[in-house]
């Protein structure tokens, strides 16, 4: 009983020594990442869509950078999830807020319930899709105006824009990989 007391309490000890272990390397690239993934988007918005009022840039796209650029192996930030988890939510988003838009409070304990299911349903489960689903419901004017082109801009072109930023901070080091596919890492170590 001692010994595996023991056994249990060095487990304990390796785990909280290894998740306080500061890398500089990895928190490098996670900055970087996330800088230019949320910058070029915010970029975009500025000059390429000045008169637009509704902005490319939603507050669902900072928690997908979270999972993307700093927990590249959780199978949350996978680009299926990422992408997938998205659309769907912003797709569910819409369509329940056309069809209730009076009622505010049940429109968006629909909207997120609702995504959230159908995310597990066609497993691409991203928490940030479910923010999406509520902006959806309870954005601006402007953006409840763009109904399903929601769907596409901003929703779709902004993590189109993350996932590439993705791909290529996240393999530039020989640290990083990302997808956790192992598939994707032949493919992307090949030599033409």
């Amino acid at each position: 009983m001692r010994t595996r007391l023991r056994r249990h309490a060095r487990r304990i000890k390796v785990v909280i020594y290894q998740e306080t272990l500061f890398n500089y390397k990895e928190h490098f690239w996670t900055f970087v990442g996330a800088f230019v993934g949320i910058g070029l988007i915010g970029l975009l918005n500025r000059y390429q869509l000045p008169d637009v009022d509704a902005p490319l840039l939603i507050g669902s796209f900072g928690a997908s950078s979270v999972l993307i650029y700093g927990v590249i192996n959780s199978p949350l930030a996978q680009p299926r999830n990422l992408v997938g988890g998205h659309v769907l939510s912003a797709f569910i988003g819409v369509t329940v807020y056309r069809l209730l838009p009076q009622e505010l409070w049940l429109t968006a304990a629909l909207a997120v319930s609702l995504a959230i299911v159908g995310m597990q349903i066609t497993k691409t489960l991203h928490p940030p899709g479910g923010a999406t689903a509520l902006i959806a419901v309870i954005g601006s004017p402007q953006l409840k105006a763009l109904g399903y082109w929601y769907v596409l801009v901003p929703v779709l072109s902004g993590v189109l824009i993350l996932l590439l930023i993705a791909l290529l901070f996240n393999n530039i080091t020989s640290t990083r990989h990302y997808p956790a596919n192992k598939n994707w890492y032949r493919f992307w170590q090949r030599k033409y």
